[in-house]
């Protein structure tokens, strides 16, 4: 293969625009990791929000336990949701697509509307919103865009549009070194909300693979790397504090244009799952691929 790569690290966010938790190791389902966007926060209309219009949702830490995730935010008691628990059925709206789900209940609709609804100085804010939890329904299959996919139906949940965001640590280096030389402050990687980070490649060679094939103790679990990501404001958004700023966003702008996904600023790679379902991918694991050619 062209590349040698290794798993550096592992993340999933249970719930969408929330932070994340990083793993050692994660079950790989059709709709990416396990727990990936299982959850997500809709407005009174079903609509979903998140960090663009919510920048708090980045303070809320979930914990993923074996029967339960819990739930913390600052000023809060924390809030404990079974994972074998859901309550109503009911309709959202996650970008175009109508999506089955289940609410979660009263009580979790008004833990997040008391946070969400409160600034950094523990105030009101001037006009509240009724927010409530989902979690999305198993049964339900919404389908990454077809004409990104090559026609394969590659299933994700509460996804922007994808079951796996590949992201390389060369890449976030050549970041942070530029901010760096620009007198700017060094990134986490956090901010750009990665499921999978490579190790031993160059920076940004993740657009140019094909298939990772990564080697599990059950088999070769693959990823058809399908898309550019491009980049809304959330990585301008500090998760330790919720506040944004457009240093980062600028910075990626003077270099990582994509006339792919037309001219946006892209970083990172949507992935779909082709092979490897109940596959573990661990930390430390091999990944392989080879190079693409349009």
């Amino acid at each position: 293969m062209d590349v040698q790569a290794t798993i550096a690290r592992l993340f999933v966010y249970p719930v969408k625009s929330c932070a994340g938790v990083e793993l050692q190791e994660a079950r790989l389902t059709e709709t990416g990791l396990e727990f990936d966007r299982a959850w997500m926060v809709v407005d009174e209309r079903g609509i979903f929000v998140t960090q663009r219009e919510l920048p708090r949702m980045a303070l809320i830490q979930p914990e993923l336990k074996n029967l339960e995730m819990v739930l913390r935010a600052p000023g809060m008691l924390a809030l404990h949701i079974a994972l074998d628990k859901v309550e109503q059925p009911t309709q959202v709206t996650v970008w175009d697509d109508s999506v089955a789900a289940f609410d979660m209940g009263d009580v979790a609709a008004q833990w997040f509307s008391d946070f969400l609804n409160t600034d950094a100085a523990g105030q009101r804010v001037a006009a509240p919103r009724k927010l409530r939890l989902v979690r999305f329904d198993p049964e339900h299959r919404r389908l990454s865009s077809l004409k990104w996919t090559g026609g394969t139906e590659a299933l994700n949940q509460f996804c922007d549009g994808f079951a796996v965001l590949v992201v390389s640590e060369a890449a976030m280096e050549g970041l942070n070194q530029r901010l760096l030389a620009a007198g700017e402050a060094a990134v986490g990687i956090e901010r750009f909300r990665p499921n999978i980070v490579l190790a031993g490649v160059e920076a940004h060679d993740e657009d140019s693979l094909d298939e990772l094939q990564i080697s599990t103790f059950q088999g070769l679990a693959r990823l058809a790397l399908v898309k550019p990501c491009p980049r809304c404001p959330i990585p301008n958004i500090d998760p330790g504090t919720a506040t944004s700023t457009p240093v980062v966003g600028d910075m990626l702008q003077t270099y990582r244009r994509n006339e792919v996904v037309g001219g946006a600023v892209a970083f990172g790679m949507n992935a779909i799952v082709v092979d490897g379902v109940d596959m573990a991918l661990r930390v430390g694991q091999s990944a392989t691929a080879d190079y693409k050619f349009e």
